[in-house]
């Protein structure tokens, strides 16, 4: 890091319908309410819509092969009150409203509740907040595994013939959807909102058919039919919990994805479309399984479907899960960009991949890690059964850390009276809670995978938090005042060569240590200096009117930061070129700009501890350079090594 990573004061968080908020969200309806809906279930829906192809399956493996009328309904209607609880009202009611500007995921949440400093008082939050962003990583590699392969699993209804070449099949699917990342998704993103509209009405119709037949599973919108389920399970019921938690597998999409469309746009097809087509596809299921009983083990998704129809479900299934998987990888490339510009991970290479589109982005190193575990996982565990062990532990765990924050927002941010905050609350932690405990039961059959994946992030989040604040308190130790350097600078006779000179630093309201080394070693300095800083505020995006302040601290010497927002990519040379009144004043046309090189070793007795503080250096050794981060010109930006001791 080269630049300033340093926070701003906490921003006074808006409250749910504060008139910023409001139009936040209307600037990103970008079109009529129904195209932004069709936009929506493209790529927020994947995950969620995908869910019935394993889904009642996972389910059925924790019952056992009986299954009567009584085991049908209980585990439609725990289906049903999960998705109604947990999605229709949590994430769309309560969620969705803690907004940061607009933005959405469990980063901007934390953000916006004032949890976002890794110092006394708000460790707890800013854990929770990382430790669920950590664990998407961990959900975003087994997502597309468990997805394709249950897809391409399907053709077993039909014919066993095709079986062994279902695995090298996934493999090849896979490996083509993280290669083409680099390419971007803007020419054929286009078609996924259609494709997985034609995917829900499909699944729908599917269901409605043998809803029609069999109207009885009607009945199963009663809870007390899913609480008999429960109570006369037993053990197993922890078990059948972490199996129906997969149908709301996804549903953090909803926030994460909501500055991408707004509020609306996700409500609307949610209600109108994805719930009534899941809600079918489940019910269709458990109508065939009350007719025909579990035969042979076949996913009961493909049975819907009459013979002659298998092959295309399969093929519209195998195109929905791609395009499910595509958005959790995109989803990965965007909260890797909001952890950067929030000072939790080092910089990376971030590639636009659209002119148009602000959220085509791709970062090289998210897509080879991912594409490595994803391959991995998925030859390892080979199908989508066992597969479902290792799925959910993170997304719940997710889940209940969102709660906890939301709790936070009702309570600090809203001001909503406790009772209400006390009673929504429990409500969420008793779901969130019961099927947090049920995916733990998995840790064994393959739930430590996310979780561990989970767990090195988070350790990499913290550590460079910590390192790069390490750093800083050193140069701030090391740093002299602007004025001491000033005088000492007449005092010695300091030659002023032309032009101008833009030293990036950390230290805002210090002379650049860099600077000060500059004329150590050359004993000169040009005639107009600017010490140039950058930070990044706690909301989604600055405006170009407050993008800068500067202000001339002695004759020729100027202090200009930059603010740019966390869902922004920060290009120091347009926001130069922005400060009209600044260039009247300075030319900067041939300003050259001096960064540092710093390479981190461990000092004698080092404040993180060896193990950390060598792998802080191990990163801050691979982290991206200045000009290539911030588009400085290259021709005209040098660097200079530095070695600090922590």
């Amino acid at each position: 890091m080269t630049a300033s990573q340093t926070q701003a004061s906490e921003p006074t968080p808006p409250a749910p319908e504060d008139p910023k908020a409001k139009h936040a969200d209307e600037a990103r309806d970008g079109g009529p309410l129904p195209v932004m809906g069709l936009a929506a279930l493209g790529i927020v829906y994947g995950d969620l819509g995908t869910s019935p192809l394993y889904t009642l399956q996972t389910i059925l493996q924790a019952t056992g092969s009986h299954v009567d009328s009584h085991v049908a309904l209980g585990v439609l209607s725990l289906i049903f009150w999960t998705l109604l609880i947990t999605i229709s009202v949590k994430y769309c009611v309560f969620v969705m409203r803690a907004d940061n500007h607009g933005e959405g995921g469990i980063l901007a949440l934390m953000s916006l509740v004032g949890m976002s400093d890794w110092k006394r008082g708000t460790f707890v939050g800013a854990s929770m907040g990382l430790m669920g962003a950590a664990l998407l990583y961990g959900d975003g590699v087994i997502t597309p595994a468990i997805s394709v392969l249950s897809a391409l699993e399907g053709v077993n209804v039909a014919t066993s013939a095709l079986k062994p070449y279902i695995l090298p099949i996934a493999v090849a699917i896979l490996l083509a959807l993280f290669s083409v990342q680099r390419f971007g998704t803007s020419k054929i993103g286009g078609a996924f909102g259609p494709i997985m509209l034609v995917w829900f009405v499909v699944i729908g119709v599917l269901g409605l058919l043998q809803v029609v037949r069999h109207p009885q599973v009607l009945l199963a919108v009663n809870p007390a039919y899913g609480l008999a389920f429960l109570v006369h399970s037993g053990p197993a019921a922890m078990l059948v919990l972490g199996g129906v938690f997969l149908c709301a597998t996804g549903g953090e999409a909803l926030y994460a994805d909501m500055g991408s469309f707004g509020r609306a746009p996700i409500r609307w097809a949610w209600y109108g479309v994805v719930l009534p087509a899941l809600l079918l596809s489940y019910a269709g299921q458990t109508a065939m399984l009350m007719e025909h009983g579990r035969a042979n083990g076949q996913n009961p998704f493909f049975t819907l479907a009459p013979s002659w129809a298998v092959y295309p479900l399969v093929g519209l299934a195998t195109l929905a899960t791609i395009i499910a998987s595509q958005a959790i990888i995109t989803g990965a490339f965007s909260m890797t960009r909001q952890a950067m510009q929030l000072g939790w991970l080092p910089l990376s290479n971030v590639r636009q991949t659209s002119h148009k589109s602000y959220g085509q982005i791709y970062v090289p190193v998210v897509n080879w890690l991912m594409m490595g575990a994803t391959l991995a996982i998925t030859i390892a565990f080979k199908s989508s059964d066992k597969l479902a062990g290792a799925y959910g532990t993170a997304v719940s765990t997710t889940m209940l850390l969102t709660t906890l924050l939301l709790y936070r927002a009702m309570h600090k941010t809203w001001r909503w009276p406790p009772p209400v905050v006390w009673g929504v609350t429990a409500v969420f932690l008793a779901v969130d809670g019961g099927f947090f405990s049920a995916n733990l039961l998995k840790l064994v059959d393959g739930g430590w995978v996310p979780l561990s994946i989970g767990a090195v992030i988070f350790t990499l989040m913290v550590t460079w938090r910590q390192g790069v604040q390490t750093v800083r308190d050193k140069l701030v130790r090391d740093a002299r005042s602007t004025d001491d350097f000033m005088a000492e600078m007449e005092r010695s006779g300091v030659v002023r060569t032309p032009g101008v000179a833009a030293f990036l630093t950390r230290l805002g309201d210090r002379a650049p240590p860099l600077m000060v080394e500059y004329v150590k070693l050359t004993g000169s300095l040009h005639q107009t200096v600017i010490a140039l800083s950058l930070s990044f505020e706690q909301v989604p995006r600055v405006a170009p009117e407050d993008r800068a302040d500067f202000s001339e601290i002695s004759k020729d010497f100027w202090r200009v930061n930059l603010r740019y927002g966390f869902m922004e990519n920060p290009d120091l040379s347009v926001g130069l070129a922005e400060l009209k009144e600044f260039g009247e004043q300075v030319d900067l046309s041939k300003a050259l700009f001096f960064g540092t090189r710093d390479f981190v070793v461990r000092a004698s007795h080092p404040k993180m501890g060896r193990m950390r503080t060598g792998l802080f250096a191990f990163l801050f050794r691979n982290g991206l350079r200045i000009t290539d981060r911030f588009n400085l010109p290259p021709d005209r930006t040098f660097e200079i090594a530095r070695e600090i001791k922590i």
